[in-house]
C-alpha cells in the first residue's frame, strides 16, 4: 500500500510510520517540519526493513508549502491508499491572552492543512474498486458534550472543526471510493502533551495509540465512513 503520514517526526506519527514500515508491502511517505527527526525515523525503519520510507520536509501551516509538497508526493506516488492527517498543534492559553496570530496558526495546522491536503490529493485517492482511506486525527476535546479544559479553546475548537469536516468530506468523496473517518483521541503521552501540560501522565503511550491507529487505517474503511470515533479510556 502507498501510505502518507503527516506529523511523523515525533509521538504517534513517528511510531505509526515505524509499525507500517515493518511490512515490506507498504511504501510510506513521512511528512514533518523537522528533517533531523525524519532522518532518524528513516534510519530506524531501515534497520528492520530497508527502502520503504520516504521523508518529505514541509511546514503544513506555511503559505505556499502545500503546492510544493503535493508536487513531491505526485512524483513519488501515482496513487494513495491511505492518508493519515496526524500533524497537529496544541496551544494552552486563556482566551483573553490568545492573539489573532496564535489562533490563526492553530487553525492553519489543525484544519486548513487537512482540508487542502485531502482536496489536492483526491486524484491520487480515487479508486475504481477497493476503497482508499483518509484518517483524520482529532481529539476528545473536539467532541461536543465532552469535558472541556481551560486554556484549550483554540485547540479543541479546531479539532471540532476537523470532526465536522470529516463528515462533510466523507459524503462528498464516497462516489470516488474514498472513505474519510476521524479518530478523536484522548490524552496520549507524547512530547506535545508534555509541552502543553508539564508533568501530566497519560494512561496511553504513543506506541499503544499508534498500534490502534495502524490497524484502523488499514481496515477501518471496510466498516466505517464519515464517522468520528472516540478513542479514549479516560478523561481527558
Amino acid at each position: 500500500m502507498n501510505i502518507i503520514v503527516t506529523g511523523a517526526s515525533r509521538g504517534i506519527g513517528y511510531e505509526t510510520v515505524k509499525i507500517l514500515a515493518a511490512d515490506p508491502a507498504h511504501k510510506i511517505i513521512a511528512i514533518a517540519r523537522n528533517r533531523q527527526q525524519l532522518e532518524k525515523l528513516k534510519n530506524e525503519c531501515e534497520l528492520f526493513q530497508g527502502g520503504n520510507v520516504f521523508i518529505m520536509v514541509s511546514d503544513l501551516a506555511e503559505h505556499g508549502a502545500q503546492e510544493k509538497l503535493v508536487s513531491e508526493i505526485k512524483n513519488r506516488f501515482k496513487s494513495v491508499d491511505i492518508l493519515v492527517n496526524n500533524a497537529g498543534m496544541i496551544l494552552n492559553k486563556s482566551i483573553q491572552e490568545i492573539s489573532d496570530a496564535e489562533i490563526e496558526q492553530v487553525y492553519r495546522v489543525n484544519v486548513f492543512s487537512v482540508f487542502r491536503l485531502i482536496r489536492d490529493l483526491i486524484p491520487l485517492l480515487k479508486k475504481e474498486k477497493a476503497r482508499s482511506h483518509v484518517v483524520n486525527i482529532s481529539s476528545m476535546g473536539g467532541v461536543q458534550g465532552s469535558i472541556k479544559f481551560s486554556g484549550l479553546s483554540a485547540y479543541s475548537s479546531s479539532k471540532g472543526a476537523v470532526a465536522v469536516l470529516t463528515e462533510c468530506m466523507a459524503e462528498e468523496l464516497k462516489t470516488f471510493n474514498i472513505s474519510v473517518n476521524c479518530l478523536a483521541l484522548g490524552a496520549v503521552q507524547t512530547e506535545m502533551l508534555e509541552a502543553a501540560f508539564p508533568g501530566y501522565q497519560a494512561s496511553c503511550t504513543a506506541v499503544q495509540m499508534a498500534g490502534y491507529l495502524v490497524d484502523f487505517a488499514l481496515k477501518g474503511q471496510e466498516n466505517f465512513n464519515g464517522k468520528v470515533l472516540q478513542v479514549s479510556s479516560s478523561t481527558p
